[in-house]
Parts: structure tokens; C-alpha cells; sequence
């Protein structure tokens, strides 16, 4: 297939990013491997599209330095194809599309940190269970270092909140008025208090936010929290796992949400939206339960 007439602006960065990832199918594969799906016959069951045009379209992502090539059988010859740092540095892009959808298509066009429990988007969040938490995904933690978000415990119940800081002036303008946007704190030291029951029933506990590595290091000296806030600043995990983002004061946000993932990283139960976090707490620790029971487990949802 013949590539496209080049939008020709030299000096415009938006027309020659567009010469690379205009075309929608590309912007979709790089979403999927974002989600995991690194393999010629993944990705071509997750989009439906030819095998013609998904080859084309590869070969382009590759020659762009978006995707790697990498081998992974030598008999035959096969590849899985990689995002490279330019690819993961289109993450943010796809999120804020993600962002704008659920905002102005999807919608009603006001901004929020939380979802109805009827919307698209809560849907969305919701087809998790089941899915698994890509294996090369990994988040900053408060010192800087890589770590992965899924713990070797029976369980992990990662809550993704939208900010938390050690001081109150740190809070973008406007941040009370913002649906679901407060109790940051509060979900933080509810789980905190509740660490114990939660180590008891084989669950570690990470928060998810997007803030940096030491804004998340002072809050979480502040309130003496017992285990670890990780960053989620390159959008690796929200991409992965398409999760609901907002934006305020020119920062993409994670909507308040929880999961609780089995260790071989399989999502076993999704809360979202979280419109009483005491109870979401509560919830979060019955589904480990009732899992390490071999019950079904109780839905703050239902």
C-alpha cells in the first residue's frame, strides 16, 4: 500500500508527527501494545483488521523507531514488535484522546475525577476483571526506582487516586469544585489503618497517582503511610489498562479507582466509581476474602 502525500510543513511539528501516527490504525496499534498485545496474530484479533494493512502499517511504526523488532522463536523466524521510548512518549497522547472521548463524546463535557455508574466509561473500567495487568509494566516509586505494580502476594489491591500532597496550598485551583477529586487523603490513611486486616489476608497495598515520585514521598511521610505510593507520570499503567484519566492544572489525573489483582496478574475485582471510600476500603478487603475463601466476591457495584 502506498504511503499517504506527506502533509509537506517542514517547520510544523504537528503535521510531521502526523506524517508518522495520522492514520487512526496507528495510533490503535500503538495503543494495543501499550495493553500488551506485542504479536502479529494479537494484534490482528484485537483490531480486525487485514493482515495486508496491519504488515504495512508495521513496517512504517518500525521504520519511524515507534516499534522494535525484536525475535522470539528462531524456527521458524518469529518477531514481537516493542514500543520503543519514542513509542512510550506517545502514551500521553493517547490518554489525552482517551480523555477528550470520555469527556466530549462519550460525555456531557465537564470535567471530572469520577464516572456515573451507567457511563461508557465506567463499562469500560469494568471489562477489566479478568484481563491481566501487562508484564513489563512498571511504575516509579518514592525513591526513584522502577518497581512493578502487581506484588508476589496472593493478592495486590492497587487504588489509583487522582493527587494527595503534604501541604494544602499544593492542590491545583479549582480542586474542591472538581466532581470526585477530594478524599485523596482520606482513602490513604483509611488504608493505612486498615493494613494489618489486608496483610492478614495474603493483599499487599500500593497507591496509584500520577503526581511525582516527591510529592508522593512528603505525603506519604506526612500521614505515615506503611507501604508504597507509585507514580504513574508516564501514563504506562492508565495506558495499559485504558483506566479513566482527567486534567487539571496541565497534569493528566487517574479517576479514583481500585483493583484487586491475583498474582499472576490477573484483575479479579474492579471498584470504580468510588463514591464512598470508607465502604470501597471495606469492599476492597471482602473481595480478598471471599477470594481466598473460593467465594465469589461482594461488588461494591451491584
Amino acid at each position: 500500500m502506498a504511503r499517504r502525500t506527506s502533509l509537506g510543513d517542514a517547520d510544523c511539528a504537528i503535521a510531521q508527527a502526523l506524517d508518522v501516527v495520522g492514520d487512526w490504525w496507528t495510533l490503535l496499534i500503538v495503543r494495543d501494545s501499550a495493553r500488551g498485545a506485542h504479536r502479529f496474530e494479537e494484534l490482528q484479533r484485537e483490531l480486525g483488521m487485514s493482515r495486508k494493512v496491519l504488515a504495512e502499517r508495521l513496517r512504517l511504526l518500525v521504520d519511524a523507531g515507534v516499534l522494535d523488532k525484536v525475535p522470539y522463536q528462531e524456527r521458524p523466524v518469529r518477531h514481537e514488535y516493542r514500543l520503543t521510548s519514542r513509542g512510550r512518549a506517545l502514551l500521553p497522547v493517547l490518554i489525552a484522546l482517551q480523555d477528550w472521548g470520555d469527556t466530549w463524546v462519550l460525555g456531557e463535557g465537564e470535567m471530572m475525577a469520577t464516572a456515573t455508574d451507567t457511563s461508557r466509561e465506567a463499562a469500560r473500567v469494568h471489562a477489566l476483571r479478568g484481563t491481566r495487568v501487562p508484564d513489563d509494566v512498571r511504575l516509579v516509586d518514592s525513591e526513584g526506582e522502577e518497581r512493578d505494580p502487581v506484588a508476589p502476594t496472593p493478592f495486590t489491591v492497587l487504588y489509583c487516586f487522582p493527587g494527595a500532597y503534604a501541604r494544602g496550598d499544593a492542590y491545583p485551583p479549582g480542586w474542591s469544585g472538581i466532581p470526585g477529586a477530594r478524599g485523596c487523603t482520606l482513602e490513604s490513611c483509611t488504608y493505612r489503618d486498615r493494613l494489618a486486616d489486608f496483610t492478614g489476608a495474603g493483599a499487599t497495598v500500593h497507591g496509584v497517582s500520577t503526581q511525582r515520585p516527591d510529592e508522593q514521598r512528603d505525603f506519604a511521610a506526612k500521614e505515615r503511610l506503611r507501604f508504597p505510593l507509585l507514580s504513574d507520570a508516564d501514563l504506562a499503567l492508565a495506558a495499559a489498562l485504558r483506566l479513566p484519566t482527567f486534567r487539571a492544572a496541565g497534569v493528566s489525573r487517574l479517576k479514583r479507582l481500585t483493583l484487586v489483582i491475583d498474582r499472576e496478574r490477573t484483575i479479579r475485582e474492579v471498584f470504580y466509581p468510588v463514591t464512598d471510600i470508607a465502604a470501597s476500603v471495606d469492599a476492597a478487603l471482602d473481595a480478598v476474602l471471599d477470594r481466598q475463601a473460593g467465594q465469589l466476591p461482594v461488588r461494591l457495584d451491584d
